[in-house]
């Protein structure tokens, strides 16, 4: 496939910038997708336990591209196939392959090598690493909601894997995406960083939170400066947002101006929190701190805190 261009964006973050048309409008369309699955020219995106296939090109790694009928036949069915969208008049499909063997060294032998999506987010085209984070995010889903949740019986596939249709009770279930305001908290001319348990060792990033029903983005941010770290927002700006497929993220990134007070880290969320100037976090983004470090840049919380620290 051809060089792809991305959507131009003041910020266009890793796993963002997806170039198909998706053509929703041709998901029902039985006939449409037939012919575009037997059709030699027609392409897949592999993905095996969440790990796209990958080769390496002469700018580094790629996709690599499965044609069509040998996607469908890998796949075994509809149930582990989706219809991506349209690359002009060229359809793009995905595949979902799990289990212990490795397809790279069976069917799809020859054509690739699969690895980890987020190793290989900064190293695959940015255009391509949108592409296989939206099959990774709906194959993700499949993965989770393969029972109806309304009565409890299997679901079937729909819309070329957009949809589920439970065909006991008729529900219809459809893709989720988990809003997470995500949010670098600033007072004056320091902001506020936090550490998890989790978090490799010396990495301080922003504070985040999934959001709840009946709640505004602006609020969502208040409440978990307020839970996490003790601290009062009086304003809230949108900085942009990142499609985040572990499992089916959205991560709606902000600056949050905070009023003047002691952070306290609520040791259950966050171990420690930090204040840095704007000069430090500058060289925490660059890595010149020794001990501390910034999120990489694949992840919003690195893009904050730099466009803070530049301001």
């Amino acid at each position: 496939m051809a060089d792809m261009p991305i959507s131009a964006y003041d910020h266009v973050h890793t796993f963002a910038g997806n170039p198909l048309d998706r053509a929703s409008d041709r998901r029902a369309d039985a006939r449409f997708l037939a012919g575009r699955l037997a059709d030699p020219n027609s392409l897949a995106v592999a993905l095996w336990n969440g790990q796209p296939l990958v080769e390496t090109g002469k700018d580094g790694p790629r996709l690599a591209y499965v044609a069509a009928p040998l996607a469908r036949e890998a796949a075994g069915g509809e149930e582990r196939l989706l219809f991506m969208g349209l690359w002009k008049d060229t359809a793009v499909f995905a595949i979902d392959l799990e289990g212990p063997a490795d397809p790279a060294e069976g069917p799809l032998a020859g054509l690739g090598r699969f690895e980890d999506l987020r190793a290989m987010a900064l190293a695959l085209p940015a255009a391509e690493a949108g592409l296989a984070a939206t099959a990774k995010g709906v194959f993700e889903w499949r993965r989770r909601h393969r029972f109806c949740s309304v009565c409890g019986q299997p679901s079937e596939v729909g819309d070329a894997g957009w949809k589920r249709v439970c065909p006991s009770c008729s529900a219809e279930h459809f893709p989720r995406t988990d809003p997470v305001a995500i949010m670098l908290a600033v007072n004056g001319e320091r902001c506020l960083v936090g550490r998890q348990a989790r978090f490799p060792k010396g990495m301080w990033s922003a504070l985040a939170g999934f959001m709840e029903p009946g709640e505004s983005i602006e609020e969502a941010a208040a409440r978990e400066l307020m839970e996490e770290a003790g601290l009062v927002a009086t304003k809230v700006i949108y900085h942009s947002s990142q499609p985040w497929p572990y499992p089916s993220s959205l991560m709606i990134g902000l600056i949050a101006e905070v009023a003047d007070g002691e952070a306290t880290p609520d040791q259950t969320e966050l171990e420690a929190v930090r204040w840095f100037t704007r000069a430090e976090a500058r060289d925490l983004v660059a890595g010149k701190i020794e001990g501390a470090f910034a999120p990489p840049p694949s992840a919003i919380a690195h893009h904050l805190i730099k466009t803070w620290s530049e301001g």
